[in-house]
């Protein structure tokens, strides 16, 4: 069992899913009386959806590591599950009844609101992580900018499931605002996610470069790599920061939030990242985005203060 939920990438898919959950609790539900917010799906519809997600994702995860097989040998000679705890076969026939099953409920959640267009959502994260393990993998930055983008569409799938079909004239402005907190939430977490992304090719260079993968450090080498991604790590710091300049300032609690959880670990990984040389430090700051993506999504249990 705990060999299927490391292959499933168990820790992540918690995080996506505590992420939905909080958009909905924390964000949407608390301001339907006070704001007027108006959501869609009941408790299990929505259940349904965080379901259709995690199934989707895990499947990808699953691909992931069967076309990383050789590279993986190289990388986490000690983390390997494809063909030491669990068959190619085996996790092959996992992959095909994840995706068959989460682009299931897919559609029946689509179909149970009246939105059977929305159904297209599913389907394409679901080919983009497939394409993705197989072919756009090995493509510099295309690669970890499409991870980052189905990251990111996970955050804005409740936005689009819960508000787009109960907006109406007299409601549209404040569905509006909502829908636009949500894809804030949905860029930071493509930002944070991309530079984990760049930050794990640099960690995963030695099997990558063996395997012929052209990810940005086997392009350009770690020395030049270490300084775009340094550079590219500063843009979410920077993006926070406006943010909670302009929108949260009169909010001393928020602002202390994201300056102490969000805001100085993006500091400091971006500063271990300019030194970094081993592969135990890209790992290190892995770890520190990981934590940020979670911290930064807590913060909407705080929109109590922000929005009374």
């Amino acid at each position: 069992m705990i060999h299927f939920l490391n292959l499933i990438r168990w820790k992540n898919l918690l995080i996506i899913a505590i992420m939905q959950y909080l958009i909905k609790y924390a964000l949407l539900l608390p301001f339907g009386e006070s704001h007027g917010v108006v959501t869609t799906l009941s408790h299990f519809n929505f259940f349904l959806l965080v379901l259709a997600t995690l199934l989707i994702a895990a499947a990808g995860y699953v691909i992931n590591d069967i076309n990383d097989i050789e590279t993986d040998k190289i990388n986490k000679p000690n983390q390997l599950i494809i063909n030491k705890s669990i068959s190619e076969k085996d996790a092959t026939t996992l992959f095909m009844v994840l995706n068959i099953i989460g682009v299931g409920l897919g559609f029946y959640l689509t179909y149970s609101i009246g939105k059977t267009s929305f159904f297209a959502i599913f389907f394409i994260a679901s080919a983009l992580l497939y394409i993705y393990s197989t072919s756009l993998k090995q493509i510099a930055i295309v690669g970890n900018a499409i991870v980052s983008l189905v990251v990111a569409l996970s955050i804005l799938l409740v936005g689009i499931f819960e508000l787009i079909p109960a907006m109406n004239y007299t409601n549209e402005a404040v569905q509006t605002t909502f829908i636009n907190i949500i894809k804030d939430y949905a860029i930071f977490a493509f930002m944070i996610n991309l530079v984990r992304e760049l930050v794990k090719d640099l960690e995963d260079i030695e099997g990558d470069q063996k395997a012929e993968i052209q990810t940005l450090p086997v392009i350009l080498g770690r020395e030049r790599s270490n300084a775009i991604i340094f550079f590219i790590s500063i843009m979410p710091i920077l993006a926070i920061t406006y943010y909670v300049i302009t929108y949260l300032f009169k909010q001393l609690p928020v602002v202390g939030y994201f300056l102490i959880l969000v805001i100085a670990p993006l500091i400091y990984a971006s500063i271990k990242l300019f030194g970094a040389k081993e592969k135990s430090d890209y790992k290190h700051i892995s770890l520190i985005y990981k934590l940020v993506m979670l911290t930064g999504m807590l913060s909407l249990l705080l929109y109590n203060f922000i929005l009374k």
